[in-house]
């Protein structure tokens, strides 16, 4: 990638990154275009090629983005000391949505990033796909599991609840009513009733 991108004003690099995030989120690299892409950013490919070279270098470059940009969200709305599942669940959540102001379609790009079967776009990812890995590893170890109720398997929790967020994500999407501060708002209350009901079920069992 051209370093220069980054001379540009920070208004057009979100407008073609954003564009590329899009394009790739929703087709995936073999079926996304550099036509759809300058289209979608209202720029020329001349301009696209010139700080990008190819649709591979725009593909690596955004997602070398993506996971720094995500990771350091991570890193700042996490507490470290937080050992709760429900709470840590809820802090990563505000750092996606907020990742997700600026970016809208940065996890859905993530996301569809895990399933890509073109070996160059995973040859160009590989590397990176391990940073985003260890912060993810690194949140999850931090949950303190024996402070649920003893009945409550903790890691399926995690996952059931991770595939809810997921969920409400990808609805939101469908029906084109995503927006950040109003999901994460309801990944709250969704968070919020499943912990009343596992320390409820712990009530029940203990009487």
């Amino acid at each position: 990638m051209n370093s220069k991108f980054f001379d540009l004003k920070k208004e057009k690099q979100d407008r073609m990154i954003n564009a590329a995030l899009k394009i790739f989120a929703l087709r995936g690299y073999r079926h996304a275009s550099t036509d759809d892409i300058v289209k979608e950013a209202a720029i020329s490919k001349g301009l696209l090629f010139h700080y990008f070279g190819s649709k591979l270098g725009v593909y690596s470059f955004v997602y070398d983005y993506s996971v720094r940009f995500l990771n350091l969200e991570m890193r700042s709305a996490v507490d470290p000391n937080e050992k709760d599942l429900f709470e840590v669940m809820k802090q990563t959540e505000f750092a996606r949505m907020h990742a997700m102001r600026a970016y809208p379609y940065m996890q859905q790009f993530l996301d569809r990033a895990l399933s890509e079967d073109v070996s160059e776009a995973l040859l160009a990812i590989e590397e990176k796909r391990g940073a985003l890995e260890e912060v993810s590893e690194g949140i999850c170890s931090q949950i303190d599991y024996t402070q649920l109720p003893p009945r409550i398997d903790g890691e399926k929790l995690r996952k059931m609840l991770q595939y809810a967020m997921k969920g409400l994500m990808a609805e939101r999407f469908r029906n084109a009513a995503f927006q950040p501060d109003m999901l994460y708002k309801e990944m709250c209350d969704y968070l919020d009733t499943m912990k009343g009901i596992v320390y409820g079920s712990a009530a029940t069992y203990s009487s």
